[in-house]
This record gives C-alpha cells, sequence and structure tokens, in this order.
C-alpha cells in the first residue's frame, strides 16, 4: 500500500506532554480553543507520521521481554516493534487535523506480520498512516496501518484497529477476526495490581485507565485495567519458541482484563499456525483470540 505524504515526529516522543494534548479535545470548552480543536470528521481520508532511524536499544528490548515472558535474544519479539509505531499513534491522535478525541477509543483488533527478524541494535525507518473511517456498528472503526523498514526494505507491519464509538460512516460493515472454536482452559497466570503501571514504563503507553483504581474510575472502569497489547505479547510470548521467524498474528481484543486478576491462556496447534485465546477461569469468556500463519 502506498503511503501518503507523512509529517515527521521530531524530539523525544511520548510523555506526559503528548498524554495532554491527546486528551484536551475531550475537555468541554477547551475543545474549542485553535490549535486543540479537532477537525469536522466529514471528508477526513487519513493522516501519516514518520520517525527516521529509529535504534532498537538492548535496555528497552530486555525490559520489554522480561515484562511481556519472552527469552533475551539478539533479535527483538515479534510484537516488539509496536512499541515503535506507538509515539505515532499518539501523534495522530493529538493532531487536529484528526477528528476525533483520543479519549474513548477503544482498541479492537491487530494484524502484525514480520518479515524478517529485526536486530537489536538495528536502525529501523517507522511510518503510521491512518487511513479513512470504517462504519461499525457502534461507531467507527480506524486503521492504524504502520510499515517498519530496514536497510530500505520493509521488516515488519501491523493494522491496529480503534472503535470511536458515536455516529458511524456510510459503508458495509466488515465482521472482522472470527475464531470459529478458540481453545479453552489451559495454564493459568496471575495478574498483579501495578502490571499496567510496569508495562507502561516500558511501552510508553501511560494510558489513564491502566495506571491506578482512581484514574480508571475517572474514565468509566470500575479498576485499571491490563494493555491490550500487554494480552498480545504474553500470549504470543507463550508459543514464541514454535513460531517462525516470518510470521503473521492476528487477534480480536473481546472484554478488558481488570486488575489484579487470573486469566487462563490456551494454544492450539491448527495446521500450520497456532490458535490461542485469554480467558476468564471463571466463566471462560475471552479476553483476547488470536491465531498464527507462517510467512
Amino acid at each position: 500500500m502506498a503511503i501518503r505524504e507523512s509529517k515527521t515526529l521530531s524530539g523525544e516522543p511520548g510523555g506526559l506532554s503528548t498524554l495532554v494534548r491527546a486528551a484536551l479535545p475531550a475537555v468541554p470548552g477547551v475543545n474549542r480553543l485553535p490549535g486543540v480543536r479537532k477537525a469536522p470528521a466529514s471528508g477526513f481520508t487519513g493522516l501519516a507520521y514518520h520517525r527516521g532511524q529509529v535504534v532498537t536499544e538492548r535496555a528497552r528490548v530486555d525490559a520489554y521481554a522480561a515484562v511481556c515472558g519472552f527469552p533475551r535474544k539478539d533479535v527483538v519479539p515479534v510484537t516488539f516493534p509496536h512499541l515503535l509505531a506507538f509515539p505515532l499513534h499518539m501523534a495522530i491522535m493529538s493532531d487536529p487535523a484528526f477528528p476525533y478525541a483520543a479519549i474513548g477509543m477503544v482498541h479492537v483488533e491487530n494484524t502484525l506480520t514480520a518479515h524478517r527478524p529485526i536486530r537489536i541494535g538495528e536502525a529501523l525507518d517507522v511510518t503510521t498512516e491512518v487511513l479513512a473511517p470504517r462504519p461499525h456498528a457502534r461507531g467507527v472503526l480506524l486503521d492504524f496501518v504502520t510499515t517498519v523498514s530496514g536497510a530500505g526494505e520493509p521488516a515488519w507491519e501491523s493494522t491496529s484497529t480503534y472503535l470511536r464509538r458515536g455516529r458511524s460512516v456510510d459503508g458495509d460493515t466488515t465482521t472482522g477476526l472470527v475464531i470459529a472454536d478458540p481453545p479453552s482452559g489451559g495454564i493459568e497466570w496471575r495478574l498483579p495490581a501495578n502490571l499496567g503501571r510496569t508495562y507502561a514504563s516500558v511501552s510508553g503507553d501511560a494510558n489513564p485507565i491502566h495506571l491506578h483504581p482512581l484514574t480508571a474510575r475517572a474514565l468509566g472502569f470500575p479498576r485499571q485495567i491490563a494493555h491490550g497489547m500487554w494480552t498480545l505479547a504474553r500470549s504470543v510470548a507463550a508459543i514464541e519458541n514454535r513460531l517462525p521467524g516470518a510470521v503473521t498474528v492476528d487477534v480480536a481484543f473481546k472484554k478488558p482484563v481488570f486488575l489484579p486478576s487470573t486469566v487462563a491462556f490456551a494454544a492450539r496447534e491448527d495446521g500450520p499456525g497456532w490458535t490461542f485465546a485469554l480467558t476468564d477461569p471463571k466463566d471462560g469468556s475471552p479476553h483476547l483470540q488470536g491465531r498464527t500463519t507462517p510467512g
């Protein structure tokens, strides 16, 4: 897919200033100020941001691997490049040209493809483009498409799909990822109350819904929830030694994982790939369902 002309994200990405910019459009009154006011949704066709020569640093990769359950290697975990793209997601959501406030965006699906292993210390170019909104029964879907390139060739790609509740757009809705017969039961993992803060410290995703009960309640949750990308990474880490270097992972995020809690992980080999699920061990309801395919 051809990426549109992109804006360059300069300086140190992420941090408190980015979160503040992302939150301001949700504040009544403030959201009408110049530089904060969002463009109208009608006619929005997309927006792209770019970061050049981003180095995969050993200390950060190792910290991420430890939090998510990956072994320490000389190549990055297959889910790690999402951390390089996340500042671009936030830059797009904070841009006045993006018509939707970041607060209230719900990550519902993710597809990532590793074309080859990425070495620690490798310098990479990262581009993320959000496409025009797609219709959904409860609002619109927004696809954030990322390409990570090394030596001029794509090494890793992903599509993160967010739901923005509210008015929809014209068009036919799509079903999205459906796992007809997900595995059940499996090994149980006990997740601590501070997991969101621990993952935020290595990922840069310090959304208040993940950090403390008070900040989560302020945004409508009874207590803090685990990052969806942590649940994806931890699930992939559990089968990492059975995956090829070139692989596609598709997941659908179902219900939130409240912290602290206990979850059950199960995986099943299906033909050339794997099907996996993270569920509530009390009633078997799904938190996440996914599959892998080679190449």
